[in-house]
């Protein structure tokens, strides 16, 4: 492995190690908001029998690329017009333009790595403090994100 010379090794002075580490990284998500990337751990609980309990409405990033490693238990993704079960040690990738949405497809527990870009990072995060919960209000925070809102399958 090559060691960059001292004088063009980047300077991390400017971060503090709360930016750069968090343990442990359950519920929390690492990155800055303008890192190339960002990764958050979460959970999500059992799925009760019947339709799938969507975790994000079905939705396309037409700028941004995101991914999935599922951690433990199971997650359901609808991809396009593909549909897919992802187990513990499984990496899912749903690049720039292709629709997609996941759920719970199981009764028990399951915790995966979300890692996505800043912009979505930020489209999340004004999801999750919006007070308008109606289709034209989340549409118009999708756009915000240059992502939108698309017909779901189910």
């Amino acid at each position: 492995m090559t060691q960059m010379p001292s004088d063009k090794a980047p300077s991390s002075s400017h971060f503090s190690l709360t930016e750069m580490m968090v343990a442990p990284l359950a519920g929390q998500i690492i990155g800055l908001h303008d890192s190339a990337f960002v990764i958050a751990q979460w959970a999500a609980p059992g799925a009760p029998a019947g339709p799938p309990q969507l975790i994000a409405p079905f939705h396309v990033h037409y700028a941004d690329d995101e991914a999935w490693y599922v951690l433990e238990g199971r997650l359901a993704f609808q991809l396009d017009n593909q549909q897919v079960e992802a187990s513990a040690g499984t990496a899912v990738f749903a690049p720039r333009g292709v629709a997609h949405t996941y759920w719970n497809a199981s009764p028990m527990p399951a915790r995966y790595l979300l890692i996505m870009t800043p912009t979505i990072r930020s489209l999340i995060d004004a999801l999750h403090t919006s007070v308008g919960r109606d289709s034209d209000a989340l549409q118009t925070i999708f756009h915000r994100y240059n992502s939108a809102l698309v017909s779901s399958p189910f």
